[in-house]
């Protein structure tokens, strides 16, 4: 190992146990009344991507400790993220919120015991699908409102000109597939249904299973939506096929989809492909340390992510499901 890698991983291991210990302040503080000392508390690291999650461990209670990524107060709003952690805390889908720090975004709740984390490979059971519909079909129907809006073109937006400003790479035929989306952007505007609260990021590692019941963490990315945008995210991000897309849609809906329904998963999956591109470029931008999944690095990821774009829009069905969204059918 040459000289600048090992000073790269002393450095990125001294990163991670200050984020340990103050994990451990935090919880031993808030979660724990301070009837017990920081370093007491055991920490243990779970899933994540660009914010850390710690298992906190003392006096036989277990909480969940988030500490935000670096570079995440760039785009995520605290305020609506503290708003619609409680809210759906409330509403039942999400794990109780113990604590929130809305300078920071430093969160903590209840661990749900029973779990496990949501994978593709937990997802291979019908019955996971299942459930998961089920809870976002109770937060989409829960007649509440979020502070804010979310609009993938404007999230994109927002992302865009961060990029530009850092004078950051994009990946080729980057603006032909943005043309291509504007064209299914007004197709779904057309058909649009009111907006209802939306978790907006629905990766795998943000879902958790008892078996019984799906719940549904970190909200960062909340807001109002159409509620197709979860169902297709959710597709998107644990690479269902198509049959698990249509068990998905017919536990959410009660029914069997319609064309024009299964075909507007489609088409939100081609423009969240195209948001979590640069998403992804922003990490990279970024240097965020943790890869997402299994991908060497984020442009790794951005790139994966907007070939699968390229290869919805591009695809033979791609022109009968638009129009089929079109016409309602």
């Amino acid at each position: 190992m040459n000289a600048i890698v090992l000073e790269e991983n002393m450095l990125a291991d001294r990163t991670e146990i200050e984020r340990q210990r103050r994990a451990q302040a935090v919880a031993a503080e808030f979660a724990y009344g301070g009837a017990v000392e920081a370093q007491e508390v055991a920490v243990e690291a779970l899933a994540g991507m660009t914010n850390r999650n710690y298992l906190a461990n003392a006096l036989g209670k277990r909480f969940v400790v988030r500490i935000p990524g670096e570079g995440t107060e760039e785009y995520i709003d605290r305020k609506a993220d503290e708003e619609a952690g409680r809210l759906t805390s409330d509403i039942g889908v999400n794990a109780p919120v113990v604590y929130y720090d809305p300078k920071t975004g430093t969160q903590i709740t209840r661990f749900i015991e029973g779990c496990v984390t949501m994978s593709a490979e937990v997802f291979k059971d019908p019955g996971a699908v299942r459930r998961a519909a089920v809870s976002f079909h109770k937060l989409h129907t829960s007649g509440r409102k979020l502070k804010n809006d979310f609009n993938e073109k404007t999230v994109a937006q927002e992302y865009l000109d961060v990029l530009k400003a850092r004078n950051a790479q994009l990946p080729d035929g980057y603006e032909k597939m943005q043309k291509q989306a504007d064209l299914i952007r007004d197709v779904l505007r057309a058909t649009a249904q009111e907006t209802v609260p939306c978790h907006n990021d629905p990766a795998p590692e943000n879902l958790v299973d008892t078996g019984e019941r799906v719940y549904i963490l970190d909200w960062e990315f909340a807001g109002n939506n159409d509620p197709f945008w979860d169902l297709a995210d959710l597709s998107v991000e644990t690479a269902f096929t198509e049959e698990q897309d249509r068990i998905l849609l017919e536990a959410y809906l009660g029914r069997p989809p319609r064309e024009s329904e299964y075909g507007r998963i489609v088409l939100y999956k081609s423009l969240a492909f195209l948001l979590w591109t640069l998403w992804g470029v922003l990490q990279h931008v970024n240097a965020n340390p943790r890869p997402a999944y299994h991908f060497a690095s984020y442009w790794d990821y951005a790139m994966d992510r907007f070939t699968k774009c390229q290869a919805i829009m591009n695809s033979d069905r791609f022109a009968a499901l638009l129009e089929a969204v079109r016409l309602r059918a």
